[in-house]
Order: C-alpha cells, then sequence, then structure tokens
C-alpha cells in the first residue's frame, strides 16, 4: 500500500479484461499485431489479475480516438427556434384542418420554417469552430 490507504496494485475486474480483449482484437483486425500476437495476448489477458498488467499488453498500440457525438441542435437558441418552428406548424396543420381548403397550403410556411431552423444550427456551428479555446490570447 502507498502512503494514502490505496493499495498500489489494483485487481482487474472481467469489464477491464474485455476492454482489452477488443483493444487487441481491434489491433488485430487492422493488421497492427500478427495472428500469433493476438492468440498470445489474449491468453496473457485473460490469466493477469492486476490492471497495471492489462495496461503493459496494450502500451505499444495506438489509444483509440473517442468518437465525436455530432450535435446539431445543441445550442439553445437554436433548440428554441426548433421548438417555435414546431409550434408553429402545429398551429399551421390545426388552421388548414378547420378551413376544409383541400390543398395544403401550410407546405410552404412550413418549408421556409424548416429552413430558417437549419440555417440558425449552421450559422452556429459554424460559429462553435471558430471560438477561441481557453486559455489561448486571441489578437
Amino acid at each position: 500500500m502507498d502512503t494514502n490507504g490505496i493499495p498500489s496494485r489494483l485487481r482487474a475486474a472481467d469489464t477491464d479484461r474485455e476492454r482489452v480483449v477488443s483493444l487487441i482484437q481491434a489491433a488485430g483486425g487492422e493488421g497492427r499485431l500478427t495472428l500469433e500476437e493476438v492468440e498470445e495476448r489474449l491468453g496473457t489477458v485473460y490469466s493477469t489479475k492486476y490492471t497495471d498488467e492489462l495496461a503493459a499488453l496494450t502500451a505499444d498500440l495506438p489509444k483509440p480516438v473517442p468518437k465525436r457525438r455530432l450535435v446539431v441542435f445543441g445550442h439553445p437558441a437554436v433548440r428554441i427556434h426548433l421548438a417555435v418552428a414546431v409550434v408553429l406548424s402545429v398551429l399551421l396543420i390545426v388552421r388548414w384542418t378547420a378551413s376544409g381548403v383541400p390543398f395544403f397550403w401550410p407546405a410552404m410556411p412550413m418549408f421556409w420554417l424548416a429552413m430558417s431552423v437549419l440555417v440558425h444550427a449552421r450559422v452556429r456551428g459554424a460559429r462553435r469552430r471558430f471560438e477561441p479555446e481557453e486559455g489561448f490570447a486571441v489578437a
């Protein structure tokens, strides 16, 4: 144990082993490891007891890149704009059904409402890409 009372070596859980197995299998699928190396490392993974031993098995492999989630309507202003457009569209459809007109006239206003929301989301997304990051001076 170290000075804080935390064990210096932690026992590996099944989830830790499965995470390492998926990394090794992905590296084998990409051609970074030969079939023999994959089999050898997988055998070692299932026989390890501590997490530092698991880390050593993937130390020479590149770290997986986290997948970025596409946030189209992430900004609160865009979400409010979208909510207003949906409410207006519903009101237009209700008005159309009450009017008894045979053709669907709300299609054009709803189209322009949708276009305004998409343009707003696009502008907000472009602004987010060009905002300065924390800690950098902007002249």
